[in-house]
């Protein structure tokens, strides 16, 4: 139970994080649970795209560069977004730009958390995973949700370039998780596993900027002034 305790415990200090940071309409509890629920479920077809594309050499630059940028964090974070768009882009509650960075991060949340799990009870040290994964793999998840939530939320509300920040959005995600992976994961030479550090610290930089910068979208919006994209 302890295991399981501080696998998830990680995951719903971000969930209450973000629901307290959605200031000016907050999202309906029902639609926040339908979307972490839809996190959950996205973790399966990323997982298949992995076994099937995945490359396990990880003592070559270029083959873990395939494998964490384009075959793990393009299978996660589309999946994310297939989901995360198909759950809540289109529903009423959706309704200012910050909710693209809710709607987003609970679904990657809803991941996050399956992600958790697995790892932990797999693991032949559950308690250090726990611990380690806490400050970093669920941070990370968070952090790559939000940078495409704000593209997303940008996207609704300018449907001129929707196509445009919906890409920015996917592909920024995709880009930061590949970073944090590659660096994380590849062999070839050990002191560039700092760089996992180094990228996370800064997505999370991006992150708070991105949410803060939002968080005044969705004031200007809700007084019936037109979001600041840029």
């Amino acid at each position: 139970m302890i295991y399981l305790s501080l696998a998830l415990a990680p995951v719903f200090a971000l969930v209450l994080y973000i629901y307290y940071r959605d200031k000016h309409d907050r999202e309906p509890l029902g639609m926040l649970l339908r979307s972490f629920i839809a996190g959950i479920i996205s973790i399966i077809p990323a997982a298949i795209i992995e076994y099937k594309f995945g490359i396990e050499d990880k003592n070559s630059l270029m083959t873990t560069a395939y494998a964490t940028f384009l075959v793990i964090a393009g299978a996660e974070e589309v999946s994310k977004y297939v989901f995360m768009r198909r759950i809540a882009y289109h529903h009423k509650a959706f309704n200012e730009p910050f909710d693209g960075i809710v709607y987003c991060v609970m679904v990657s949340m809803g991941f996050a958390a399956a992600e958790n799990v697995m790892y932990v009870f797999q693991s032949e040290d559950p308690m250090n995973t726990a611990i380690m994964r806490m400050f970093t793999a669920v941070p990370a998840h968070f952090t790559f949700a939000v940078i495409m939530g704000y593209y997303i939320g940008l996207a609704k509300y300018n449907p001129i370039r929707g196509l445009e920040y919906t890409l920015k959005g996917i592909f920024g995600a995709m880009f930061f998780h590949g970073l944090y992976d590659f660096c994380l994961i590849q062999q070839v030479f050990p002191f560039i596993a700092a760089g996992a550090v180094v990228s996370l610290l800064l997505a999370i930089r991006l992150s708070y900027k991105a949410m803060r910068m939002q968080s005044e979208n969705s004031k200007n919006f809700m007084e019936n002034e037109q979001p600041n994209i840029e």
